[in-house]
């Protein structure tokens, strides 16, 4: 199993970036779909989530009305569509899957992790 993540880059406070997540050897039709991020001295914290079985997304607080999780009609690519992006933001992103459905926000259920992606946010 394989999941890379890309997307990431440099944009500015009030921007936008879509981060993909391609998985190979298992598909998002049968496992939830994270995404994590790790910012400079903090540790990795839960953004966003999608419930395999039915869609339902789940989000942090810090980000929700302004991201979306997604996936494709394939169910091979998950997707994070970031909006108004804040200096805050800032962060390695890392994409993972987990065979629990439901909103699954804790990281030790998910078993397979992306390599990261870096969002940087300029003020």
């Amino acid at each position: 199993v394989q999941l890379q993540a890309s997307g990431g880059g440099l944009v500015q406070a009030g921007g936008s970036l879509r981060l993909s997540c391609a998985a190979s050897g298992r598909t998002f039709k049968t496992y939830t779909a994270g995404w994590f991020r790790q910012a400079p001295g903090r540790e990795r914290e839960f953004v966003a989530a999608i419930n395999y079985r039915d869609g339902r997304t789940t989000y942090a607080r810090s980000v929700k009305g302004r991201f979306t999780i997604s996936r494709d009609s394939s169910k091979i690519t998950a997707f994070l569509q970031m909006n108004t992006l804040k200096p805050e933001d800032t962060a390695v992103y890392y994409c993972a899957s987990s065979p629990y459905a439901g909103a699954i926000v804790d990281e030790w259920k998910y078993d397979y992790w992306g390599q990261g992606t870096l969002v940087t946010v300029s003020s």
